[in-house]
This record gives C-alpha cells, sequence and structure tokens, in this order.
C-alpha cells in the first residue's frame, strides 16, 4: 500500500488545481478522507478477516464499486459539502478511485480487487514503480521506510505538486485575460480604441 500520508495528496493537488470556487474547503475535506477511506479495511485483521479475503485489505473497500458508493454519499451531501451534486460526485469518486489505483502501482501485496464483490481477482497495474509500504510503524521509519518515502516522492508527491502549481498558473493566466481587454493581456499591454 501507498503510505496514508500520501493518499491525500491526489485529491489536495486537484482542489488546489481548480481553486475554491470549483472545490470549496468541505467538499477538499469529503475528499481526504475518501482518499483515506479505503484502507479503513486494516481493522479487519482484528476480526480475523484474512488479507486475501473479499472484505480484507485491498479488497473490496478498494473496488470500483465501493468509490461509486464512496461518490454517492457525496453526491446526496452536496448542500452539505456547499457544492452541485455533480461536482461532489465526480470529485469525491476521482479521491476515492486514486487510493486502490495508487496501491495498484506498489511492488508488493496481493494486488487490489478492483471488481469486488463481483470478482475478487486482485489486480496490479503494469507500472510498478512505487515501494509497498510496511505495516508496522517501526519498519516504516527504517531503511524500508526511506525507500518508500523516495518512491512517494518521486512518483505522487512531485507529479501532484506539478499539476498544483500548473492548476494556479492557469487560472492565473485565466484571470488576467478576463480583466484585461489587450491582445496582449500577460504583457500589460492595454488595446486603448
Amino acid at each position: 500500500m501507498t503510505t496514508l500520508i500520501t493518499h491525500p495528496v491526489v485529491p489536495l493537488a486537484l482542489g488546489i488545481a481548480c481553486g475554491s470556487r470549483l472545490v470549496p474547503p468541505r467538499l477538499l475535506c469529503a475528499g481526504v478522507l475518501a482518499s483515506l477511506l479505503p484502507d479503513a479495511d486494516v481493522l479487519a485483521f482484528k476480526f480475523g478477516i484474512a488479507y486475501g479475503d473479499s472484505f480484507g485489505h485491498r479488497g473490496f473497500s478498494h473496488s470500483l464499486l465501493f468509490a461509486l458508493l464512496v461518490a454517492g454519499v457525496a453526491a446526496v451531501a452536496r448542500r452539505f459539502l456547499r457544492t452541485g451534486a455533480v461536482a461532489a460526485f465526480v470529485f469525491v469518486l476521482l479521491a476515492a478511485l486514486s487510493h486502490p489505483f495508487l496501491d495498484a502501482v506498489t511492488n508488493g501485496g496481493l494486488g487490489v480487487a478492483f471488481l469486488a464483490p463481483f470478482d475478487t481477482t486482485r489486480y496490479f497495474l503494469p507500472l510498478r514503480p512505487i515501494t509497498v509500504s510496511p505495516f508496522s510503524l517501526q519498519k516504516l521509519f527504517s531503511m524500508q521506510g526511506m525507500a518508500v518515502a523516495r518512491t512517494e516522492l518521486l512518483w505522487v508527491w512531485l507529479p501532484a505538486s506539478l499539476f498544483a502549481s500548473g492548476g494556479i498558473v492557469l487560472r492565473r493566466i485565466v484571470a488576467a485575460k478576463k480583466n484585461s481587454s489587450g491582445p496582449f493581456p500577460l504583457m500589460g499591454v492595454e488595446n486603448r480604441s
């Protein structure tokens, strides 16, 4: 799995790129929670549910159906999230789906049950550059944890930061164009005709 610190990076980057008018703070928080929610399945270990079980780690809570259900709840809660139903559904769906897709690009574990409960086959994506995170906190703060941090920084944090920055720049360019009537709005040349 990817670390719990890294999973929220995807909805945060998307929210920053889109801006608070499209992704209000409550919706952003819902997206962060949706990106973390699939890993609640680790509680299954305490109830004797095996890792490879349909409701074990990377099972149903990592499925496309689960992400759709979470997004559906967000759409119903649109007023609380201070947004429209479609925006709530799409943003939370992307946030929830980011979790299993990040887990599917790790180099360990049993894979992700994308199609659960209809098909319990576990899948990985063809490219698997992220070092799988250990379950133990002690191992997370070891050399193994450093390898995990390096790959997550390179494959998740860096692209997400570039995406968020690109969104900010694009929004500023659009705002500058709206506020200027000249042919060269970014150069400060106004149309005086």
